[in-house]
C-alpha cells in the first residue's frame, strides 16, 4: 500500500508495558508476540476450525490505523506515522490491537521465539491446520525458509512419509533434513 509513512515490521517478541480498557487475557509484564492475523474469537471465521482469517483482524496491508478509533497511535512532530499490518514491529515500542497479541511464556527467549508470530506460525499451522497431511503421504514443500522448514516440521508431525523440499538454493537442504525433509529438488 502507498500509505507512507509507516512503521513496518511483522515479527517480534516482547513484554507488555500496559493494555487497554476491556483487556483481560493480558497484563503488564506478560511476554507476548504481537501476530499480524489476529483473532477477534467472535466472527465464523475465529470460531471455525478451517480458518483464521477473522472478519476483524485478517491482515489488511491498506490499513494503517487502530480499528476501533480509525487513529494512528504514532507521530512525530505532531504528524502521524501509520501502522503495518497491525504490528509495526521495527520499533522499540507498539501498540497492537488485543486481538494481535499472544501470551507466551516468559522463559521463552524473545529473541529467538520471535519468529514464531510468523514463520513458524504461518509454515506449520498451514500444514496441520488447512493441509492435513495424511500419515504416510507425500508432500512437497516450496521454498526452504522459515515458513517452508516450518511446514516441513508440520508435515513431519502429522506422519508424511516423503517430504520434497523445493528450493533454488541448494545450500538450504542439509539443515531442511532436520524438519523432515528427505527429498530434494
Amino acid at each position: 500500500s502507498p500509505l507512507f509513512p509507516r512503521i513496518f515490521g511483522h515479527e517480534a517478541g516482547g513484554i507488555v508495558e500496559s493494555v487497554g480498557e476491556g483487556v483481560t487475557h493480558l497484563k503488564p509484564g506478560d511476554h507476548a508476540l504481537p501476530v499480524f492475523t489476529g483473532e477477534c474469537g467472535e466472527c465464523p471465521h475465529c470460531k471455525s476450525e478451517e480458518s483464521n482469517m477473522c472478519d476483524l483482524l485478517r491482515i489488511n496491508t491498506d490499513r494503517g490505523v487502530m480499528i476501533h478509533d480509525q487513529e494512528s497511535r504514532f507521530s512525530i512532530k505532531g504528524k502521524p506515522i501509520y501502522h503495518f499490518v497491525g504490528t509495526s514491529t521495527f520499533s522499540e515500542y507498539t501498540v497492537v490491537h488485543a486481538g494481535c497479541v499472544a501470551k507466551i511464556n516468559p522463559e521463552a527467549p524473545l529473541d529467538k521465539v520471535c519468529v514464531l508470530s510468523c514463520g513458524i506460525c504461518t509454515g506449520l499451522g498451514a500444514t496441520i491446520n488447512v493441509a492435513k497431511p495424511k500419515p504416510g503421504s507425500s508432500v512437497a514443500v516450496f521454498g526452504l525458509g522459515a515458513v517452508g522448514l516450518a511446514a516441513a516440521e508440520g508435515a513431519r508431525i502429522s506422519g508424511a512419509s516423503r517430504i520434497i523440499g523445493v528450493d533454488l538454493v541448494s545450500s538450504r537442504f542439509e539443515l531442511a533434513k532436520k524438519f523432515g525433509v528427505n527429498e530434494f529438488v
